[in-house]
């Protein structure tokens, strides 16, 4: 697709790679290039689930440093509100997303992958926020997704210390939700992701919606919202198919149209 960010569709999966050696650091050509597949692989109605993949060696070591060393205040306010808003438009993907963490995920790496709903991580993965050994804070999320996900006192740690974090400990804390070997990273993502691919697309997005929009809201209004979704899906030919089949032949036999 680009320089620094490929988008391949299969079998209803899309894998966006990124593809910037050696480290596949965030710069400005690849967080423009990250921003379009996402929204391209958004706007694919025959994309079910998604990939984040930065190949065999490593996801993203982080943003682009040498880049960014001399930018002042009035750059990093551009170039950080860019850099969110690429990755904002990544956790806005309405299908199901699944990255595919090898080598290291630190700093706007690991940014990128909490973007994702889903996160997969070899044996040997390094993840973590070391931004505060560079006088810095994380800048495209961190702060505020790692919290939500882990909790605010082991995010704090994280951040707090910059320091890196194997696959166990990740696990652990919630941080990754699988490790398995190195070489079948990719191969694990894409089972996870098969899944969801076959599952009905507009209720897996109404269910994504639903989940993100409610973190943000008090319980009744994200009660409404699971109201509302709730009950338009029932204008899907999805409903129709899974609640017959569910019917005339037991559950987990429907085959869904995505419609």
């Amino acid at each position: 697709m680009g320089e620094f960010v490929q988008l391949e569709v299969q079998d209803a999966v899309a894998t966006i790679r990124l593809d910037r050696p050696k480290m596949n650091a965030i710069n400005a050509g690849l967080r423009t290039e990250l921003a379009e597949a996402a929204r391209e692989a958004d706007a694919d109605p025959a994309v079910r689930a998604v990939i984040l993949y930065g190949g065999e060696r490593v996801f993203a070591a982080g943003a682009d440093i040498k880049e960014m060393a001399e930018m002042s205040y009035a750059d990093m306010a551009e170039h950080c509100r860019a850099l969110q808003g690429a990755l904002n438009t990544v956790a806005a993907i309405g299908a199901p997303v699944v990255a595919a963490i090898t080598g290291y995920a630190l700093g706007g790496g690991l940014e990128l992958a909490l973007c994702a709903d889903f996160r997969v991580a070899g044996e040997s993965a390094k993840v973590g926020q070391p931004e505060i050994q560079l006088g810095v804070i994380p800048g495209a999320g961190g702060t505020q997704r790692l919290p939500r996900l882990i909790g605010p006192s082991r995010a704090k740690d994280l951040i707090f210390t910059g320091r890196h974090v194997n696959a166990d400990e990740a696990l652990a804390i919630g941080l990754v939700d699988k490790v398995v070997p190195d070489d079948t990273v990719y191969d694990a993502a894409r089972e996870m992701a098969a899944r969801y691919a076959k599952g009905p697309a507009v209720a897996l997005r109404a269910a994504k919606e639903a989940v993100d929009a409610g973190l943000e809201v008090d319980l009744a209004t994200g009660l409404e919202i699971e109201r509302l979704h709730f009950a338009g899906l029932f204008a899907t030919e999805d409903q129709k198919i899974g609640m017959r089949s569910f019917v005339e032949e037991g559950p987990g036999r429907a085959k869904f149209t995505g419609r």
